[in-house]
């Protein structure tokens, strides 16, 4: 396969991301696109240089699309997935992965049906600072794993908040799919949310959780919409790993350029390299070896057992057992 061609379902703006981040690989191209949104895919289409599609299953039945990207919103995930692998197509498929156990099952079983590749967009594990921690922990060089903050601090206008379903189940995923990659489960959790800065939308935009780990460890979770961090150490977002014998860090404030992107204050350099890792990844070792990726979709329905165990915490007050 010298050159993968990449269909996107899906416009929005991570479409941006995952076009740009192919354009700057070799061996791979942006070959059509279809959104509900005809506005968006003739921005798109013009900006990627490809074609539109009238309906999602014109694109998923078209031999000249070898991969689709599912870049939809989380509820109609598993139905682009799967018409996708029961057409032959491997699939990359955003985050959030699903909404339940079960769409998360099909989507699995239709991957092993069909032989084809499967891989969550679970991005932040792509990021080289993660995986030379990870590598760190791996070969016993950090010492034991004493504490794991993962935060995530950005102001979100409630009209763009509208769009999501909570800071848990919207943003924690990453913190939660970045947990498993570095240290595995968790034992048992405790959580608490609060709805701070909104007048109409009624989920919640802070949430905290503290995780008590395998070997004896803690972790501690942070999402918030409410909150930008401004401060000489921001917290904009951070995944701090303390050992007994070592630590590390990687921080969205390391790499920053002075100009806004969408809600953001500023434009946060490293989420898009490891966007282009991930996209590298998928293809060239997922598509084209076989490889199994790093984080896969029985992660994600881990994930999701967490969020559920996440939002009893809440509802119920108490520490929870995993």
């Amino acid at each position: 396969m010298d050159n993968i061609r990449i269909g996107f379902i899906g416009a929005g703006d991570i479409s941006y991301l995952h076009g740009a981040a192919i354009g700057r690989l070799p061996g791979m191209e942006v070959a059509g696109l279809w959104s509900l949104d005809s506005a968006l895919n003739e921005e798109k289409a013009k900006l990627f240089g490809c074609k539109q599609y009238d309906s999602a299953e014109e694109l998923i039945r078209d031999p000249a699309i070898d991969v689709v990207f599912v870049l939809t919103h989380m509820e109609t995930h598993a139905h682009y997935a799967n018409l996708a692998m029961n057409a032959g197509k491997h699939v990359l498929v955003e985050k959030p992965t699903a909404v339940s156990m079960e769409e998360l099952m099909s989507m699995q079983e239709a991957a092993e049906r069909n032989n084809v590749a499967l891989m969550p967009g679970h991005n932040y594990i792509h990021e080289d600072g993660l995986r030379r921690t990870k590598a760190l922990i791996d070969d016993g060089r950090l010492g034991d794993v004493a504490q794991v903050y993962i935060l995530y601090n950005i102001d979100h206008p409630e009209e763009v908040a509208k769009r999501y379903p909570g800071v848990i189940r919207q943003l924690m995923i990453h913190h939660l799919y970045i947990l498993l990659y570095l240290v595995g489960k968790p034992t048992s959790l405790s959580a608490m949310k609060s709805v701070l800065s909104y007048k109409e939308y009624t989920e919640e935009d802070l949430a905290m959780v503290t995780m008590r780990l395998a070997n004896g460890g803690l972790a501690h979770l942070a999402s918030s919409f409410a909150t930008d961090d401004h401060s000489s150490d921001a917290w904009t977002f951070l995944v701090k790993v303390l050992g007994t014998d070592g630590s590390t860090r990687f921080a969205y404030n390391d790499w920053v350029e002075n100009k806004q992107a969408v809600v953001h204050s500023h434009t946060y350099s490293a989420y898009h390299f490891h966007i282009e890792n991930e996209v590298r990844f998928f293809v060239d070792e997922c598509v084209r070896k076989g490889t199994p990726p790093p984080s896969s979709i029985t992660d994600s329905m881990t994930c999701l057992q967490l969020v559920e165990a996440i939002e009893k915490s809440i509802a119920e007050r108490r520490e929870i057992v995993i």
